[in-house]
């Protein structure tokens, strides 16, 4: 049999091959409770506060979390770290000289030792934006818990360390919060430390595996596989192409038909997965995380969430 024969032959076995799995692939992308059950979380989020509000007070502060639950945000976003005397502390960064001006790290004060925020901050996601306020101390994580025991909370963690995430997982459990506290971090070996730590807790993608799902998308494999995760929180991508100069405007539009895919959102909504797409910081950036399919929307600005969505009530 000649080379040419050989190919027709697996051409005409490969191809229907191809276009039944293909077909299935994308009966089963829109319906995806035929092989998954849906998840039911304990909370479902379209208004989060990113750093409790950081564009409207001084960020991760207990006036910020108050301002931002008093404006009708459904869920805060938070980092932690550790004081040198063991206090879980919010704050983004571990290295304070952003925050305060004191080159400074949480680990190695303790907690009456942590100097106050700037009195102006600028606004990370929204350059030339300052936000100020009366409150300028570093919040304890036990006194946001004690003050919001109903809040849904998405906790990132950003270093691999065991005792900060055995005491947040101890306090997440003292106040019985692990149905609506998130585990969230960018590291899958932190993550895997944190699920190991408390697997009650439900938890976000990773970067890696943020990766590994849009592998699985464009190969038609993700209706087919299992997914823990209960949320995915991801920049939108219009405001990670604004903050990286150095893409040109052909690769920024590439990331965006990549990974902004409404058939996805779609499909991980219908399998309880909830998709947070942050920073929204402008009306036009929420109607495109909605646009692209997103089930919540994280901004600096929970003013701006509340009154977006008071006047568009049918996205609500």
């Amino acid at each position: 049999m000649c080379m040419q024969e050989r190919m027709i032959n697996f051409l005409y076995f490969f191809l229907p091959v191809l276009g039944g799995y293909t077909l299935t692939s994308v009966y089963l992308l829109k319906n995806p409770q035929i092989l998954h059950r849906k998840k039911r979380p304990a909370f479902y989020c379209k208004k989060i506060a990113h750093r409790g509000g950081s564009g409207e007070r001084i960020e991760s502060t207990m006036e910020a979390f108050t301002h931002a639950a008093e404006q009708g945000t459904e869920m805060l976003e938070m980092d932690c770290h550790l004081t040198h005397d063991g206090f879980v502390v919010v704050s983004h960064d571990e290295n304070l000289l952003r925050q305060t001006g004191h080159d400074v790290t949480i680990s190695s004060l303790n907690l009456q030792d942590l100097p106050l925020y700037k009195e102006r901050l600028e606004v990370t996601f929204y350059e030339g934006r300052y936000s100020t306020g009366k409150d300028r101390k570093f919040a304890l994580l036990e006194d946001v818990f004690k003050k919001f025991p109903e809040m849904p909370i998405s906790i990132e963690i950003k270093e691999n360390n065991h005792e900060l995430i055995k005491r947040v997982s101890d306090l997440v459990k003292r106040y019985n919060r692990e149905g609506i506290t998130v585990w969230a971090s960018a590291d899958s070996t932190i993550m895997k430390q944190c699920w190991k730590m408390n697997g009650s807790m439900p938890y976000s993608f990773t970067m890696s595996r943020g990766l590994l799902l849009l592998l699985l998308f464009y190969t038609g494999l993700l209706p087919f596989v299992p997914i823990g995760e209960s949320l995915l929180q991801f920049y939108l991508m219009r405001i990670f192409n604004s903050l990286c100069f150095i893409l040109n405007l052909l690769l920024s539009c590439c990331h965006c038909r990549i990974t902004m895919r409404k058939s996805l959102f779609r499909h991980l909504a219908a399998r309880g997965i909830q998709v947070h797409l942050f920073v929204c910081n402008t009306e036009e950036d929420i109607e495109a995380a909605l646009e692209v399919g997103a089930t919540g929307v994280m901004s600096d600005y929970p003013t701006l969430l509340s009154s977006y969505f008071c006047k568009n009530r049918s996205q609500d």
